[in-house]
């Protein structure tokens, strides 16, 4: 029973955590004018974001029981070149996952 009672207590514990974040930046900042280097930094919040989430399945994937992949590593070199090349995401990320299926396919 005291297993249950600590799963909640975490579960409420980041509940609150989490609801305090947002709080903090939505609604005790809400309806002001942030200054124009805040601003500027929050551009690039996506730019951090996508790379940190993509990482760890290309270094680490479960696929594969989290040994690095040859054909991963490919798709995701060929999604970055092409992205960086063209400036436009989804044609990076369209092109990587071509790129992966071609790859694993090629590689078995």
């Amino acid at each position: 029973m005291s297993e249950t009672a600590e799963l909640w207590l975490v579960i409420l514990a980041l509940g609150i955590g989490s609801f305090g974040l947002r709080f903090a930046f939505l609604g005790v900042i809400g309806d002001k004018e942030l200054p124009p280097w805040v601003l500027r930094h929050l551009r690039y919040t996506a730019v951090a974001v996508l790379p940190a989430l993509v990482t760890p399945l290309v270094v680490w994937p479960a696929a594969n029981g989290g040994e690095l992949d040859p054909a991963r590593l490919g798709a995701a070199i060929i999604a970055l070149i092409v992205s960086v090349a063209t400036g436009r995401v989804i044609l990076g990320i369209m092109c990587g996952l071509g790129g992966l299926y071609g790859l694993l396919w090629l590689l078995g």
